[in-house]
């Protein structure tokens, strides 16, 4: 396989298990350290191969892996990051279950060369996808406080003090919601919900300046992608989704094929076959939840302004309501193959032909 030495981690949060081996005779030993950089640099330069290429360092997928990936390379050595959701990495009909046998597993299997593995991002395209889930997550926060504001109204019997749909979120509803409001401090006990309201309000401005504040260094980081600026061709297509998609591909020549990709984004059905019995299930939902979710939310918004949408939508539902959500699946996992073969030959949008965009066969069986 190439290497003189296997350093496989398994890592936690305080402590790390490493299984040193070597390639040539399989004999291995384990060694227990704190999981910081100056810990790991002297287990690297330690147990390094006497070139530094010939060393591979096997790490399980995790919010350390990248640091470590990082202080591996920049040691010359290689690196996998194995796919901890893989099935060959899962255990199963196991007595013991260790973080030596889980450090001593990685090596095995970078060894007989049969790890699943995972793409790492450069650290900048790293750090900017975590701004982008960051601001999701700031999104579904300011979600779940608006749906606790609307519930404080419910448990009161005082729905109907509520402004209708979004119109509680502009400033006028915000303000007529304000008027409801009472300092925590200053309720009595029967006024308790009006300082809950309170409570919910100011979280609620703080949410939405903070998502503001996000979304501004997101724009930033934009303005100068080429790569969003492409993907922004696409009608219905902004830059939230443009930046997701290719912050999450990375390299699009990664990728071999449209059924590559969609695997990738987990918008594939699942199949199962056994003898003479074949069924197409729903989606997989494998892979980035980030970029599938963006891509469903997206493609509702492709299907209202876009024709070459409605046909496709209307080719896939069959005129039925309940395949509606199906067909919008199968929308976003065209959208993502689109938008990966637009990356990958560094294209322009070219809008289809509604008389000629049809679907692939597995996509009527796709479902949510």
């Amino acid at each position: 396989m190439g290497f003189d030495t296997i350093i496989a981690l398994d890592l936690g949060k305080f402590k790390s298990v490493a299984c040193v081996m070597n390639t040539a005779t399989r004999r291995h030993g384990f060694e227990t350290l704190d999981t910081t950089p100056l810990r790991l640099h002297e287990l690297f330069t330690a147990h390094a191969a006497a070139d530094a290429a010939r060393t591979l360092v096997v790490v399980e997928a995790c919010d350390a892996a990248g640091w470590v990936y990082d202080l591996a390379v920049s040691l010359g050595m290689a690196v996998k990051v194995a796919n901890a959701n893989a099935e060959a990495w899962k255990w199963r009909k196991v007595k013991r279950k260790t973080d030596r046998d889980d450090a001593h597993k990685l090596a095995k299997m970078a060894l007989d060369d049969e790890l699943p593995t995972v793409h790492m991002p450069a650290p900048p395209k790293r750090q900017r996808r975590r701004l982008i889930l960051h601001r999701r997550s700031l999104v579904a926060r300011r979600t779940q406080c608006k749906n606790g504001i609307r519930s404080i109204f419910s448990q009161q019997g005082l729905s109907e003090r509520l402004p209708r749909g979004t119109k509680a979120w502009t400033k006028a509803g915000i303000a007529q919601l304000a008027a409801e409001a009472k300092p925590l401090d200053e309720c009595a006990i029967d006024d308790l919900w009006r300082g809950r309201l309170h409570l919910e309000l100011a979280l609620l401005d703080v949410l939405h300046r903070q998502i503001l504040a996000t979304e501004r260094a997101l724009d930033e980081l934009a303005r100068d992608d080429a790569q969003v600026k492409l993907l922004e061709t696409v009608p219905g297509v902004g830059t939230r989704l443009a930046e997701t998609v290719a912050n999450c591909l990375d390299d699009p020549h990664r990728f071999t094929s449209a059924a590559h990709v969609s695997s990738y984004a987990g918008l594939v059905p699942k199949q199962m076959e056994s003898g003479t019995m074949k069924r197409i299930g729903r989606i997989t939902r494998h892979g980035s939840t980030l970029l599938r979710g963006m891509l469903v939310e997206v493609a509702w918004m492709v299907w209202r302004h876009n024709p070459w949408a409605k046909s496709f939508v209307a080719r896939i539902s069959r005129g039925m309501k309940l395949r509606k959500k199906i067909a919008i699946v199968a929308l976003a996992r065209k959208l993502l193959v689109i938008l990966w073969a637009m990356l990958r030959d560094n294209a322009p949008w070219r809008g289809p032909s509604t008389t000629t965009w049809l679907p692939s066969p597995d996509e009527p069986a796709a479902a949510t």
